[in-house]
This record gives C-alpha cells, sequence and structure tokens, in this order.
C-alpha cells in the first residue's frame, strides 16, 4: 500500500510503502472489512478461512439480522402505542365529543339533540380511527423500509443502484402522481382539522349538498336534486359548512307600506317567542329569537328580518314552520301582506284634439 506522509520542518511530502500484516489481511479476507466479534473469534482459534466464513455466513450475520428485525420491531412498537395515546387525544379532544348513548325516542327535541351528540362521538371517533390507521401504516413502512436496507447491508449487497433507483422512481412517480399526493394530504388535514363530516350540509364551490362519505382522496356529497357529487379533496379551495353546531333561521316578512311597522314587529316577535317556548317535535330553537328590524323598503313592500337560532342543519325546517306562524299570525292581526302594485299617469300632450 502506497501513501504520502508530511514531514514537520520539512519542504514537502514523501511517498512511503506501508505493507498491511499478514494477519489483518488474513482477517479481512476471512471476515471482511467489518469482521464480527464471532467471526475474528473463530478465526483465531482455528486460523482457517473457511470455519470464519462458515460462523459468519451461520451465526454471525444471522445474530445481526435478527438484532435488526428486533430493534425494527421495538421501534415500530413504541411508535404505535405514541400513536394510540394520539388517536386517544383527537377522540376526545372536546367534551361535546364524549360516548354519548344512542336515544331511544328522536321524535323529541332532547331526542334529536342526543341523537346529534352521539353522532358527533361516532364521527369523532372514526375520525381518530383514520387518522391513527393513516400514521400507523407510514410508521410500518418507513421502519420496515430502513431494517430491510439494513438487513441487505448485512448481506454485502450493493446499496447504491437500489437507492438512486429508488430515488428516480419515486421523483417520476412524485411528478406524475401529485395530484393524488395533494389530495391524500388535503384528506388528511380535513378528516384532522374535522372541517366536515358524514351527514354535514356543506358547500365546496364544486357542489352543494350533504356529506355521505370522507375518504382520504375523495368527498362524496348529494345535492338537492338527488345528484352525487365526487370532488378530489385537493380540488377543494374553500368549504362553507352549514351544520357545525348551531345554525341560523333568516326570515323576511314583507309588509305593506301603510303597515304599523312596530305593531308587525311585536307581532312577530310574540310568534318567535311561542315557538321558541312550544314543545313542537320539529322548533329546535336553541336561543331567543331576534326580529332585527326593517331590512330594506322594496317596489311595493317593507321587508322585515328575523334571526332564530337553531340545532344544525334546521335551519330550512325552522324557517317553513316559522313562515307559516307568522302569515297566520299576521292574517288575525289584519297585517297585510302586499301585493305587486304599480300606479300608470296618463298625460295628454298641450294643444292635442280632445
Amino acid at each position: 500500500m502506497t501513501g504520502l506522509l508530511h514531514e514537520p520542518g520539512g519542504d514537502g511530502c514523501r511517498i512511503y510503502d506501508w505493507v498491511m500484516p499478514d494477519e489483518l489481511l488474513d482477517l479481512t479476507t476471512a471476515c471482511g472489512t467489518r469482521p464480527g466479534l464471532f467471526c475474528e473469534w473463530v478465526y483465531n482459534q482455528t486460523d482457517s478461512d473457511a470455519a470464519a466464513r462458515i460462523a459468519t455466513w451461520l451465526v454471525d450475520r444471522p445474530l445481526r439480522i435478527f438484532l435488526i428485525i428486533m430493534v425494527a420491531w421495538f421501534i415500530r412498537k413504541m411508535l404505535h402505542r405514541t400513536i394510540d395515546r394520539f388517536e386517544r387525544r383527537v377522540a376526545e379532544r372536546s367534551p361535546l365529543l364524549r360516548d354519548a348513548p344512542l336515544p331511544d325516542d328522536v321524535s323529541t327535541v332532547t331526542g334529536r339533540r342526543a341523537l346529534r351528540e352521539h353522532t358527533l362521538a361516532a364521527r369523532a371517533k372514526q375520525r381518530a380511527v383514520t387518522i391513527g390507521a393513516v400514521l400507523r401504516s407510514s410508521v410500518s413502512l418507513a421502519v420496515f423500509l430502513l431494517g430491510g436496507l439494513l438487513v441487505l447491508s448485512e448481506l454485502d449487497l450493493n446499496l447504491a443502484p437500489l437507492i438512486a433507483s429508488a430515488g428516480i422512481a419515486g421523483l417520476a412517480i412524485g411528478f406524475g402522481a401529485q395530484s393524488m399526493v395533494k389530495d391524500f394530504l388535503a384528506g388528511m388535514f380535513i378528516i384532522l382539522e374535522d372541517q366536515f363530516g358524514v351527514g354535514d350540509i356543506v358547500d365546496t364551490g364544486l357542489a352543494t349538498g350533504k356529506i355521505e362519505e370522507v375518504s382520504l382522496r375523495t368527498t362524496r356529497l348529494r345535492d338537492q336534486s338527488g345528484t352525487l357529487w365526487i370532488v378530489p379533496n385537493g380540488e377543494i379551495s374553500r368549504v362553507g359548512n352549514t351544520s357545525q353546531l348551531w345554525s341560523n333561521a333568516v326570515i323576511d316578512v314583507e309588509v305593506a307600506y301603510d303597515t304599523d311597522l312596530d305593531y308587525a314587529i311585536a307581532t312577530i316577535k310574540r310568534t318567535l317567542d311561542a315557538i321558541w317556548q312550544s314543545d313542537e317535535p320539529d322548533a329546535t330553537v336553541i336561543a331567543e329569537p331576534n326580529v332585527l328590524g326593517v331590512e330594506r323598503m322594496g317596489d311595493s313592500s317593507v321587508v322585515i328580518r328575523a334571526v332564530v337560532k337553531c340545532e344544525p342543519a334546521e335551519q330550512w325546517v325552522m324557517g317553513r314552520i316559522a313562515r307559516k306562524k307568522i302569515k297566520e299570525a299576521l292574517d288575525e292581526a289584519g297585517i297585510e301582506i302586499p301585493f305587486p302594485q304599480r300606479t300608470i299617469w296618463i298625460r295628454n300632450e298641450a294643444g292635442s284634439a280632445a
């Protein structure tokens, strides 16, 4: 073996020859550049290259491969336990998402509220299970891939071409399937942040309807006409969820211009308060109704706006009930609901014949 030796105080380097000792050369030949303790012990005891090679392939390398597998299994086990704890924390993050019992009667307001809490609890558990399954699969893949590479290196296989090929293939797949990767990442955040779930009524910008299924790649929702929309998660840039925690039923009531507005507002408020305090099964009002006042003045009517806070996704049903009751109350109070009116002016030209 040839090398360079720099002499301190000298004017340059001197070429020297260094010869590996025969004992070390024989050990390297028998056990490789990284001789194991058992291989080295067998070689020292037998002074035989064949015995050392046999010991390496039958004992030393299997032991190291077994140790790699056991360490990978232990790391995977610990990471899975951490993910399980994270999954439980996600499921129990909000007190509303507790393990609510399934109600026996859903025809009453209390029963429907209990059913909604049960649905929220089930959705939280499903979201946590989905996140946990994805994280566990990712962790297992990463740990086993790294462990497999270490095992292959113990078999003296050249991993450089394999890693280079995998890198090129990953780059090609990344360019070709970037939209799919975008969908999966968006789906992860949708599930993790609970932006919407099964049963919610949402506006995704691409379609509006009731969510029937949320997966990591797509969201399925059905609109009011019955059309099923399948929207890739990566294409959803904004979401309007109309059924999170509570909703508002906005009610516009038109009255004639000659109506006493204070009397009309008091009549509407009294009607909505009666709905709020009633035990009607479909009237899911959760707060005192608010009559905001005159919203606008139209061509032939004055618009009075009221807002009723109700259960999630119940604003449409609540609006129908409130309009019916308000119509009956206005008729009873003698308040006219206007109809379009038009005044026509006829003018004769000056000097025209009679």
